[in-house]
């Protein structure tokens, strides 16, 4: 729970606090002074009268009643002074920084649930333990540096991880990104990432709250509560970021070590970003420089202008750009050269617009005005103006500061300057603006942000999906285990899933009149090792009769062997879908191109169940060889509405089928008319 005694404490209290400034006791009381907090200050310090200034209690039985406590002493203490503060002082909020707690020991758990369950039963909030604590606009409540620009319209940062916050605010402050709050909820035993966003979307006010919403997650403890507020933000006009760490299989355990709780499976967590609308971010950089583009106008397009004097970072940045999507136009024309003859001679105006390392000030405005207000093919416009020691920056920066308050246009200004140019771009962002000193760094953080479909709608696409049959089939099977092949076509007739003919069959001759009646040529695949392929257990382009029964006659030998499958032989493009149920989040849909290297490319896109066709479409687009699903090189595209369809359809026979925990339909065979499954398997765990 989230409390007014959290957010603006008339008193607080620091258990712990010091004169030593260099220690969290004593770091925490300074930052809270300095931060111009103008309620009560306490200290408790049994070994001083006087701590900073201020009259220090040497026993908490002599405070008086005190709204917010903050705990900075050894974890075994922290149970009792709780439930003192609680019952006694009228303490309705707790910051606990110390650590030792779940994230350490089983006995740290033990005196985490303690503090956690004297929290509940007196009503008080409660942030951390193990955090570096709260800071927004009323108190600075934390005992770490930096402490960044607050401002109402800066970023709410919400961290899972102390030392991190500090290093995410490191990357910040030199971007001059401003911050409204930072939440260092450490382990999170009450308060959560996923909370905080309750309470920010619950109290979510247009005209005064920040609509920048900053995420440092190790794990998710609360994925549909994540997706709820995130995607409710987002709609209400926020913009979220994220980075969730632990992505490896190494990453994972370090994450659980550090918090204590279960690292999420990272498919999981992709889909849930994409569900959400959340851009999702691999580094305090991009998480940081992303923050920053969230603080200028939205890009309305993806047509951009370079105005640069110094033509690498420009060629750089344009391939950055093009790497992600985006267009860097050719300018030409009229237009381009009357710009050109009002620059140095030498200069180039086709785009990237190098003004050269001679251009001055004026110059660099008459090019931003060029893209401005002539070349209407431009949705924004990136600036990099460095030190080439032969301008004064004051005077370059400034027409900068001017035409970004002027344009209409999205100014991205690229200073990479700021050691030899250190004060310049100090007072440039002191004019409140923002700065990305690395051009590549900016391109793959706007392409995050481009590529980044809004929250998908949370109705469920059920035409077509025969729901109670489904429930009826499900029901119907008894044992857990990998399905027969028959259940698996029962299952996709009930989700509209085209399937290409086939019979299973332990019997030689059954399966020879099958194949005669469908046509040859026909396919072959063993029934009961889950990989065919590596056992030999895969015969194609069979033409005959004599053909399919030898092939029938020796893939009966293979070692668990049940039945052979024929199929009619159709070609196509191979296309994947799977699922994998994940526990807290629900089924993970995953789509990319098929066969036997879906594993070893691993060019795979994730979604959560259930998907609407503008997430599956998404999904489709986003691969790496969607070009090939497109159609290149003379080839002919698949047909992308009906692979979306079965995307979405698969999905909601999933939704209604927890008993499914892994679903492979590999290969899909689709060409610019069908897209038909030619080989299932389904694994059911009740």
């Amino acid at each position: 729970m989230i409390n007014e005694q959290l957010l603006h404490p008339k008193s607080i209290v620091v258990i712990g606090g010091s004169n030593n400034v260099h220690k969290p006791g004593g770091a925490v009381v300074r930052n809270i002074q300095n931060g111009g907090y103008q309620g009560t200050l306490r200290i408790v310090n049994p070994k001083e009268d006087e701590v900073q200034g201020i009259k220090a209690f040497h026993d908490v039985k002599e405070l008086p009643p005190t709204e917010l406590a903050i705990l900075v002493v050894a974890a075994k203490f922290c149970p009792d002074y709780v439930e003192y503060l609680a019952a006694e002082k009228e303490v309705r909020a707790f910051i606990i920084i110390s650590a030792g707690f779940g994230e350490e020991t089983k006995a740290g758990a033990a005196l985490e649930q303690r503090i956690l369950d004297s929290c509940e039963r007196h009503g008080a909030a409660l942030i951390g333990p193990n955090c570096i604590g709260l800071m927004n606009s009323w108190h600075h409540s934390v005992f770490t540096k930096p402490i960044p620009t607050l401002n109402p319209r800066g970023a709410d940062f919400i961290s899972g991880s102390g030392a991190t916050a500090v290093f995410i605010l490191e990357s910040a402050v030199t971007k001059g990104l401003p911050f409204n709050s930072v939440w260092s909820i450490g382990n999170g035993k009450q308060i959560g990432i996923e909370d905080v966003l309750q309470y920010m979307d619950e109290n979510f006010d247009a005209e005064r709250d920040s609509r920048v919403k900053l995420l440092y997650i190790e794990n998710v403890g609360n994925p549909d509560k994540l997706l709820f507020h995130a995607s409710s933000l987002i709609r209400k006009g926020c913009r979220i970021a994220a980075i969730k760490a632990g992505s490896s299989e190494s990453g994972s355990r370090a994450a659980s070590s550090h918090t204590g709780a279960i690292a999420s499976s990272d498919s999981a967590v992709e889909a849930l970003f994409r569900k959400a609308g959340i851009v999702r971010c691999f580094s305090r950089e991009e998480l940081t420089t992303v923050g920053c583009i969230f603080t200028l106008p939205p890009i309305k397009g993806k047509n951009f202008a370079i105005v640069t004097h110094a033509g690498g970072p420009g060629v750089m940045l344009t391939d950055a750009l093009s790497k992600g999507g985006m267009n860097i136009p050719k300018i030409e024309g009229p237009e381009a050269d009357e710009l050109k003859a009002q620059l140095f001679p030498g200069s180039s105006v086709a785009n990237p617009i190098d003004i050269l390392a001679t251009g001055t000030p004026e110059h660099l405005g008459i090019a931003i005005d060029y893209c401005e207000n002539r070349f209407e093919n431009i949705d924004a416009i990136f600036v990099i103006f460095g030190t080439p020691g032969l301008v004064q920056l004051y005077e370059a920066y400034d027409v900068l500061h001017k035409k970004i308050l002027e344009c209409k246009k999205p100014i991205f200004p690229i200073l990479p300057s700021i050691y030899t140019a250190g004060p310049e771009v100090a007072e440039f962002l002191q004019k409140g603006h923002v700065n990305f000193s690395d051009e590549v760094t900016l391109a793959t953080a706007l392409t995050q942000i481009m590529q980044t479909p809004p929250p998908a709608a949370p109705e469920i696409e059920l035409f077509g999906v025969d729901v109670p049959r489904i429930r009826t089939i499900i029901d119907g099977i008894k044992t857990n285990g990998y399905v027969a092949p028959d259940i698996v076509r029962q299952l996709f007739a009930c989700a509209g899933i085209p399937m290409v003919p086939e019979m299973v069959s332990a019997k030689k001759e059954a399966l020879i009149d099958f194949a005669q009646k469908v046509g040859y040529p026909v396919v072959a695949k063993v029934v009961g090792p889950v990989h065919k392929s590596d056992v030999g257990g895969v015969a194609l382009n069979i033409r005959t009769p004599e053909h399919l029964a030898l092939e029938f006659d020796r893939m009966m030998k293979i070692k668990d062997a049940t039945a052979i499958m024929v199929q009619k032989m159709i070609k196509g493009t191979e296309v994947f879908i799977g699922a994998k149920y994940e526990q807290r989040f629900g089924h993970v849909v995953l789509c990319g191109l098929g066969g036997i290297f879906v594993e070893v490319l691993k060019d795979v896109k994730s979604g959560l169940a259930p998907l609407s066709y503008p997430e599956a479409y998404s999904m489709i687009h986003s691969l790496r060889g969607y070009k090939i699903i497109k159609g290149t090189r003379g080839q002919r595209g698949i047909n992308e509405q009906k692979y979306a369809e079965i995307i979405v359809r698969l999905s909601t026979l999933l939704r209604f089928a927890t008993e499914i925990k892994e679903m492979d339909i590999n290969p899909l065979l689709a060409d610019e008319k069908d897209v038909v499954a030619v080989d299932a398997r389904i694994l059911i765990e009740k």
